[in-house]
């Protein structure tokens, strides 16, 4: 019945705000320029280019004149020195300078003298352009003042109405109210019922929200007319004005106001697990968001302190500083929580923060190289691990002094001696080797021979070393693999359990196939080595080598062949020319003396 009502009611408001319209335009203000005397006055400007227009205000004794611009429109491509409307308190535009309006004010303009009087000036550039004003003012005295209109709102929500709310609002209102809620919250204004004169422009009576508290700028939006709207401020502080004129008043409106807190902030942290540390850092802006600093954090050990730089670091071993250690099937848990709070303090009103940090080992079954250990991907405060497991071969059963060439030459049959070891800080560890296959080739897809299956040797030459601290040691002899091939590969399944506990998979040794699915491991992963050759084939290899040195020695080069060519075929010439000479000069000693004839006439 009530939204009924109101759409009745929209034609009649309609009717009434274009009957006050009309007669705003049927009042014969001058185009440019006027000067007024009336108590109050409504009117529309309508100006072009090329103006430069000014109204004077006129009032009686004490009294107050204010001036409110409720709908303005300059060209959309003028600036405030192009193009603006300057008010001044005073007679005339030498008078001191209340303000100015523009085309980059986002406000309603509401200005008010302190003097008997009010000039502004309306100036237009050279653009053909329709220029659109609606200016209104009236005088104002203490006597006419409206008693009990806007005020000052805060604590967390909040309600508010128009004066006389739900009856007629009084004419020449004008109410502010300032709400202000705590830092870093935003205000919600939601009105329950608007019920102002109806102007497609709000010119007349109209609403005015203001993000902030000030009503020069930050304008959110208006509202007039029959509706709820809601706005929402970007702080914490909100400004809302009712402005009212001479005619057409309505019941108001009631409004509430309630506080939106900001989201808690995210935990700026990063968390980087290797196989022996945990490292846990904090940016100090995070900190600051929640009102503390590095003084106020602590570990499960408060002993244990950050280091700060440009963020605030904890690092530490995986055994120290309160880590907990959990045994969850194929993985083994490292926890720790980061508390921050205030310390020494009985009563406080920050809130405690817990930051629990997990590194989590997990199985990896897919490694084909000796050595691996990543600092895998971070997800908020839990990070991925891998243990940092090596296997190499020993020259004796001391295992003191690992091989380090590559590859590794042997004698058939000769004991080798193998280690696994594991780098971690946590000493409540074991290394059992699972499994452990030879293949011809280091991509084990080929034919494959097992030393060790499922804890159980399965070479009569190999022999397992008892357990020992972050270590798991075997030794076999050089097998038949050697004989028929250039190389061999070894690859071990690595189990890696929890000391503590006397069920799991590393204290059960071997474990035939049937019974295997009982016993669960805690983390896996495949360590590689090789190859392996036999010392024969070393040496054969090296003789090769020499013979091939040696040949590249003795045979002459192409370039020595061209050498030794040239060499005889210059020698050759030589000859040839020397034997010639002689030969000519011997032919010439056989021939004896030559004679001249005589002429007969002598």
């Amino acid at each position: 019945m009530k939204v009924l009502r109101q759409l009745l009611l929209l034609p009649l408001l309609a009717a009434l705000a274009f009957a006050e319209d009309n007669s705003i335009e049927l009042m014969g203000v001058p185009r440019c320029g006027a000067s007024f005397t009336e108590p109050n006055k409504a009117f529309k400007i309508d100006l072009n280019s090329n103006a430069n227009c000014v109204w004077h205000i006129q009032r009686s004794e004490n009294q107050t004149i204010r001036l409110i611009f409720s709908y303005f429109k300059f060209n959309p491509s003028s600036s405030c020195e192009t193009e603006s409307i300057k008010v001044y308190d005073g007679p005339s535009s030498n008078s001191s300078l209340l303000g100015q309006v523009c085309n980059n004010t986002n406000a309603v303009p509401v200005f008010q003298s302190s003097s008997n009087s009010l000039t502004f000036l309306v100036t237009t550039n050279s653009v053909a352009f329709a220029r659109n004003f609606f200016v209104f003012y009236y005088f104002l005295s203490p006597e006419t003042m409206i008693k009990n209109c806007g005020g000052s709102l805060t604590g967390p929500n909040g309600t508010f109405t128009s004066p006389n709310y739900p009856a007629a609002y009084p004419e020449f209102t004008y109410c502010v109210w300032h709400i202000q809620t705590t830092k870093d919250s935003k205000i919600s204004l939601e009105f329950q019922d608007l019920f102002l004169e109806l102007d497609q422009k709000c010119q007349f009576d109209f609403l005015a929200v203001y993000d902030g508290l000030s009503t020069n700028n930050g304008l959110i939006g208006k509202a007039c007319g029959v509706s709820r709207p809601t706005f929402e401020s970007s702080s914490n502080a909100m400004t809302v004005v009712l402005s009212t004129d001479y005619a057409n008043s309505y019941r108001g409106f009631s409004a509430r106001y309630t506080s939106i807190l900001p989201p808690p902030p995210q935990p700026d942290t990063s968390l980087t697990c290797s196989s022996d540390r945990m490292t846990i850092a904090l940016s100090k802006a995070y900190l600051n968001s929640l009102g503390y600093n590095e003084t106020h954090l602590q570990l499960n050990d408060p002993s244990c302190r950050p280091v700060t730089t440009d963020q605030v670091i904890f690092s530490f071993p995986l055994n120290s500083c309160g880590t907990t250690k959990k045994d969850e099937d194929e993985s083994i848990t490292y926890t720790n929580v980061v508390t921050i709070s205030e310390s020494g303090n009985i009563v406080t009103r920050k809130r405690i923060v817990q930051i629990i940090t997990k590194c989590i080992m997990e199985k990896n079954s897919t490694l084909e190289v000796i050595y691996v250990t990543e600092n895998n991907v971070i997800q908020n405060t839990t990070s991925v691990g891998r243990y940092d497991v090596s296997m190499s071969f020993y020259d004796s059963g001391s295992f003191s002094s690992p091989v380090l060439e590559s590859p590794y030459y042997v004698d058939l049959n000769q004991t080798l001696f193998a280690q696994v070891s594991l780098q971690s800080s946590d000493p409540n560890l074991l290394v059992f080797i699972d499994t452990c296959t030879a293949s011809p080739q280091s991509d084990f897809g080929s034919v494959t021979y097992d030393l060790i299956r499922s804890g159980c040797n399965k070479d009569d030459t190999v022999v397992t070393y008892p357990p020992l601290e972050h270590y798991g040691r075997f030794r076999f002899n050089a097998f038949r693999f050697l004989r028929r091939a250039p190389s061999v590969y070894l690859q071990c399944d690595i189990l890696i359990c929890d000391s503590e506990d006397t069920n799991s998979r590393c204290t059960k040794g071997c474990v035939s196939r049937q019974k295997r699915d009982i016993s669960s491991y805690t983390w896996k992963t495949k360590a590689v080595v090789g190859p392996i050759r036999l010392k024969r084939d070393r040496r054969n290899a090296a003789h090769l080598e020499s013979l091939a040195r040696t040949d590249a020695e003795e045979t002459p080069t192409p370039q020595r062949y061209s050498f030794y060519t040239l060499s005889l075929v210059v020698l050759i010439s030589n000859v040839i020319i020397v034997a010639a000479v002689v030969l000519k000069y011997h032919i010439k000693c056989l021939s004896g003396p030559g004679y001249q004839k005589i002429p007969s006439s002598y």
